[in-house]
């Protein structure tokens, strides 16, 4: 390795001039932030330097990663560059993203059948609207798969829950065609998947069980009051009593005698003797 000396300050105010001392050949060095760096002695902002140095990414890389869907803010964190280096490369990216997916609400889904007269647009904001969802808050994007295809997504907030809905989206005549490629996606595609909630009423409050009186109760019969008499004397005649089971229990009723003539007993004919009719 040669040793240089330094000659100066070169003319344009932002090199150094040196000089090879052997053969009196002289070079050029930028005055940069690693040469005031190196010439502190700053070893920890010469790496930094380093790093920010190795991190830099040409402008084709960086549209490449928009284009297959990440965004800004994710770009400049992982390259360790300013969010303003990475939106001036950009910007057309996401030109051509927002297009893709305007483009996309014109196709037309496949079905078994094959595609859909409706276009993607249509199908979905009749869906939003059966579910009580608001479309016009929802929002689309479009990036760049890995096989080269475009991927049309769809994003909506209902309640409290985050959600997407994933198409495969082929441009072509009449608006191209589109493939649904999760099950959010199958079910806003499918009118019949819906099923409104049911409605739940209040409880009535319990009516109590009025009990009626039947012939084997044993509660006390209570007593009726006759009406007075006109002239303030209460009616004192007994009310006609229903027999109960209980009185014919206690008097078992009088069998009525028959007729029959009297047997005389042998003694009776023996003797003699006439027996009495009773």
């Amino acid at each position: 390795m040669r040793a240089l000396r330094v000659v100066g300050l070169h003319e344009d105010g932002k090199s150094i001039v040196l000089e090879d001392p052997a053969s009196r050949t002289r070079f050029l060095l930028p005055a940069d932030e690693r040469l005031r760096a190196a010439a502190r002695g700053d070893i920890a902002r010469l790496g930094q330097i380093e790093i920010e140095l190795e991190s830099q990414m040409r402008p084709r890389e960086i549209q490449a990663r928009i284009r297959a869907g990440e965004s800004v803010d994710q770009v400049a964190s992982s390259a360790g560059v300013s969010v303003q280096r990475v939106e001036r490369f950009a910007y057309p990216v996401l030109l051509e993203r927002s297009r893709t997916a305007e483009l996309a609400q014109s196709a037309h889904p496949v079905r078994e059948d094959g595609p859909d007269v409706q276009t993607l647009g249509e199908v979905i904001a009749y869906a939003f609207g059966v579910r009580g969802h608001d479309y016009n808050q929802a929002q689309w994007d479009a990036w760049r798969g890995d096989d080269g295809k475009w991927v049309v997504v769809l994003r909506w907030k209902a309640g409290r829950s985050d959600n997407r809905a994933h198409w495969s989206f082929s441009p072509g005549a009449h608006g191209g065609t589109v493939h649904a490629l999760d099950e959010n996606a199958e079910v806003l595609l499918n009118p019949n998947s819906y099923r409104p909630p049911r409605t739940v009423r209040a409880l009535e409050p319990a009516r109590e069980a009025v009990v009626q009186p039947t012939l084997d109760s044993t509660e006390e019969v209570l007593a009726i009051e006759a009406p007075e008499k006109p002239g303030g004397e209460a009616d004192t005649r007994e009310l006609p009593r229903v027999p109960s089971d209980e009185d014919g229990a206690e008097q078992p009723p009088v069998k009525p005698k028959k007729n029959h003539p009297i047997v005389p007993s042998w003694e009776d004919v023996l003797l003699g003797v006439r027996t009495q009719r009773g």
